[in-house]
């Protein structure tokens, strides 16, 4: 499940990346998801031992997929956040003069 989280969120946030401006940088949280989709969808199939190959729960510390995918998702927003921040101007402020 954490796979379709993970392809969700890309779909959504290449979407919102043809709409909203560019200031945002929404085409770097893009490539990253995207990115994070491909690598869990090889590692998926690597890892086919048949079966289900879409898992609602894991073996590991969080149990349900759904979790697991939001929670691999948080570090790819607070990269981008952290872009985000390095990469404004110095200069200009959001609704200042």
């Amino acid at each position: 499940m954490w796979l379709v989280t993970t392809i969700l969120a890309a779909i959504a946030v290449t979407t919102i990346w043809y709409i909203k401006p560019k200031i945002y940088k929404l085409d770097i949280l893009s490539l990253m998801l995207w990115g994070t989709s491909i690598m869990i969808l090889v590692d998926h199939i690597l890892g086919y031992e048949g079966g289900e190959f879409i898992e609602l729960e894991t073996n590991g510390l969080i149990t349900s997929g759904t979790l697991l995918g939001i929670v691999m998702l948080i570090p790819i927003f607070v990269i981008w956040e952290i872009i985000l921040i390095i990469s404004k101007p110095k200069g200009k402020i959001i609704g200042g003069k």
